[in-house]
């Protein structure tokens, strides 16, 4: 594996493992068991069936959490502390043996695109439970699900795209920052209403017939 194809891998798993990371460690443990792809050594326990099992029974189990309002955005919560450190994990492992420092690296490089793939997933799905919209949570969920996968296809068949796309979004995500932190404001006032009972506010309406 040349180095943009290994580049490619890190930062491509790190970015679908703030996704989703069972779906990310289901796909490349059943495609590097069945030879679909070929992982580097330091991968090479993703195919091991215990963890192809595990994973699959956690994505199925996610499968179902995240397309439930609020359920989804409670799971978002709780990954935080497991999504960032695992795609910092696989973005190391996917770069084989290296000396501390880059190992040091490529950790902070994965965690920081985990976090930005995992915050705006969670931001946004905050801001969607607001929606009353009953299909958008499914809607989103299906789609989050086809990025992960395409995304793992582009990281072995379009290896420079995809390490395009990972630099773009982090970009992106970074000068978004201030409207994601109003949007998740909004959010979560919006949680705080609904589980005080509160009912959201409509606007009055105009152009009424005034009386008298």
């Amino acid at each position: 594996m040349g180095t943009i194809e290994a580049l490619s891998l890190a930062m491509g798993t790190a970015w679908t493992s703030g996704i989703n990371l069972y779906a990310t460690v289901a796909a490349l443990g059943i495609a590097g068991r069945s030879e679909m792809i070929q992982l580097p050594p330091q991968l090479q326990v993703l195919t091991h069936p215990a963890v192809i099992v595990i994973a699959c029974i956690m994505y199925a189990i996610e499968f179902f959490a995240d397309k439930v309002p609020y359920v989804d955005s409670g799971w978002d919560v709780v990954h935080t502390f497991i999504r960032v450190p695992a795609g910092a994990i696989l973005a190391a492992k996917s770069l084989g043996d290296m000396n501390p420092a880059l190992e040091l690296a490529a950790l902070l490089a994965g965690g920081t695109v985990a976090l930005a793939a995992h915050g705006t997933k969670a931001t946004l799905r905050l801001a969607i439970n607001t929606s009353p919209e009953p299909f958008s949570n499914w809607a989103a969920s299906f789609t989050e699900d086809v990025a992960v996968l395409g995304s793992i296809w582009m990281v072995f068949n379009h290896p420079i795209l995809m390490l395009i796309f990972v630099v773009s979004f982090v970009a992106l995500v970074v000068w978004l920052v201030p409207k994601l932190f109003r949007l998740a404001k909004r959010g979560f006032q919006a949680l705080r209403d609904r589980l005080r009972g509160v009912k959201p506010d409509h606007p009055a309406p105009t152009g009424s017939p005034q009386i008298g």
